[in-house]
């Protein structure tokens, strides 16, 4: 019997597939590079650097979350996403939300440094850290140049037209490595971070405008596509704020408790950890959410069943992820770093429970690729006032391990809200969700292999 599919099914089925492929690669070739410069750098730095850069990125970061109101993603979703009007529009206010930030930025930079002065910091914590002023006004000058990124990037991800953009990333990727060990060869300190961190936005943006097709920005300003911008994105505003607390509860938590040294060391057993999760995001982002704003657009009946062709794929991989790191996170960094670092290793095992609940950001998207925004920002509100209880408690009655599981409780107590949901909508399948969950155990047989082989390993190389 043939099968019969639409022109339009056939070409979402050919573009999601073409996204999908240049994503995944795009990504394990980005996460090698920055995998190679964490093993650098991590050997020509000291670690209380990377707790000083984890905390002014998540200056940076939050500035941008509080701002934001989901630009890029009402170019996806809205039907006049491919208007020069709405997209000169769009850029416009991107230019005004980057000046904005990059001045908040500054006046943050001027508040750590006054506190840091009269006393109003612990000594221990690394917000006392002399270096963190200056780090943060160094890469707010990112956030100028970002500002001025073409919406073709936009434009290229609506139409799940990702091999340009792929490209695009890996140059500035390559670009800002090369800036940072160049400058780290010179000189050892957290100035080539910020420096490699610069240039990397700056080649992104300039290539942006040149490399990519679409629509050439110009200044312009339409009242119609302002207010269509405006209302989609005041849903967004709240829940990119939310999320910003979501995301980065750890940091901003651990940060007032420990010392940079100890939160430096987080961050390594983080990086690792969320390199899973990032995977998730590039499919979900960069091809789910256009995939399922197109079925929501023109086919809502059938969203149901795109949702679960993508969770299958996405939860395979967070499961099994999960199960690997969760026995062999430590034999995994002793093996990556020096033993100033083998703290990491039962961070990163403890993490890796948390990777179970990321899958379920998935029908989140489909959530508000439906136009169900409030929704999608309750959920995150949920999450965010369970980090707040939970990582605190955690710390307070078992220290890091505690506040550790803290994150953990918090990212698997937001599953059942997001349960709800999709059984309030229709997007809940039991059977579909369970038939996976046995990938994490495979992960596990997976993870002892691996301690195993490398026990071996060891012992015989020790043995001749």
């Amino acid at each position: 019997m043939t099968s019969m599919h639409s022109p339009q099914q056939l070409s979402l089925k050919r573009r999601v597939f073409s996204a999908g492929s240049w994503s995944l690669v795009g990504y394990a070739l980005n996460y090698a590079i920055r995998f190679g410069s964490s093993l650098v750098m991590t050997r020509l730095l000291m670690p209380e650097m990377f707790g000083v850069m984890a905390i002014a990125m998540m200056v940076i970061t939050g500035l941008a979350m509080f701002s934001d109101i989901g630009l890029s993603q009402n170019i996806i979703q809205s039907k006049r996403g491919s208007d020069p009007d709405f997209l000169n529009t769009a850029w416009t206010i991107q230019i005004l939300r980057g000046l904005l930030l990059w001045a908040l930025a500054l006046c943050i930079a001027l508040f750590v440094f006054a506190a840091n002065h009269l006393g109003l910091v612990a000594k221990t914590s690394v917000y006392a850290d002399p270096y963190l002023p200056y780090v943060i006004a160094g890469i707010s000058i990112a956030t100028v140049i970002g500002a001025f990124r073409s919406t073709r990037s936009s434009e290229a991800s609506r139409n799940l037209s990702l091999g340009r953009i792929t490209q695009m990333q890996l140059v500035s990727q390559v670009a800002g490595l090369m800036c940072m060990v160049g400058w780290v060869w010179i000189d050892r300190s957290i100035w080539g971070l910020v420096a490699g961190y610069i240039c990397s936005t700056a080649v992104g943006t300039l290539l942006s405008h040149i490399w990519l097709l679409g629509t050439a920005n110009r200044w312009h300003w339409d009242g119609a596509a302002s207010h269509e911008i405006i209302h989609f994105g005041k849903w967004m505003f709240f829940s990119s704020i939310l999320g910003f607390f979501a995301n980065n509860a750890d940091r901003v938590l651990l940060g007032g408790y420990v010392s940079s040294t100890t939160l430096g060391v987080y961050s390594i057993a983080f990086t690792i950890s969320s390199a899973v999760v990032q995977i998730q995001d590039v499919l979900i982002g960069a091809v789910s959410y256009p995939a399922l704003s197109e079925v929501a657009r023109e086919r809502p009946h059938d969203l149901k069943r795109t949702l679960y062709r993508f969770h299958m794929l996405i939860s395979s991989f967070a499961y099994f992820f999960s199960g690997l790191l969760v026995v062999c996170g430590e034999t995994l960094i002793r093996l990556l770093y020096d033993r100033r670092y083998d703290q990491a290793g039962w961070m990163l095992e403890i993490l890796a429970v948390g990777l179970l609940a990321f899958p379920f950001s998935l029908p989140m998207q489909a959530l508000l690729a439906s136009g169900l925004a409030k929704n999608f920002t309750g959920l995150i509100a949920i999450r965010v006032a369970t980090a707040f209880v939970l990582i605190p408690l955690g710390f307070h009655y078992y220290g890091v391990p505690g506040g550790l599981w803290g994150i953990v409780a918090t990212q698997l107590t937001g599953v059942v809200s997001i349960v709800y949901y999709q059984i309030r909508y229709g997007l809940f399948d039991l059977s579909k969700e369970l038939l996976v969950l046995p990938i994490f155990l495979v992960g596990v047989i997976a993870g002892e292999a691996f301690n195993f082989a490398i026990d071996y390993l060891a012992k015989h190389a020790s043995g001749t």
